[in-house]
């Protein structure tokens, strides 16, 4: 039913090629209509979750970072502004990696993979 739909919005009209040019316009709404919907909105849906996870950092998470290397949070560094700590994605974050400590920065997480205190059980 909408390949006849499709087809006549594609044959140009006998008297000129205004509704040539009003059925190519539709088209091209409905294609960016279908891409933003399915390819642009999910990715900002998702690069939105990811910047929460990030900000939300405690002591003691789990995370791995855009290395590859898993660690635990071990202190955060978060920047002032008048006189309040605002967390951003240029934080400095100290975590440990078996021996190693390493300072990265928050926007270098990959993801945050558990918390300390999800993963104990509770007494």
């Amino acid at each position: 039913m909408t390949l006849p739909l499709a087809l006549a919005l594609m044959t140009p009209a006998p008297g000129g090629s205004s509704s040539a040019m009003t059925g190519l316009i539709i088209q091209m709404v409905a294609i960016f209509a279908i891409f933003y919907f399915i390819v642009i909105r999910p990715q900002q849906k998702q690069r939105k979750a990811q910047e929460l996870s990030l900000l939300a950092l405690k002591k003691g998470d789990e995370i791995v970072t855009t290395g590859g290397i898993v660690a635990h949070v071990v202190h955060l560094q978060q920047q002032t502004v008048d006189g309040k700590s605002v967390p951003s994605l240029e934080d400095l974050i100290t975590i440990k990696s078996g021996e190693s400590r390493l300072v990265v920065e928050r926007g270098r997480i990959a993801r945050v993979k558990a918390r300390e205190a999800e993963a104990t059980p509770a007494a």
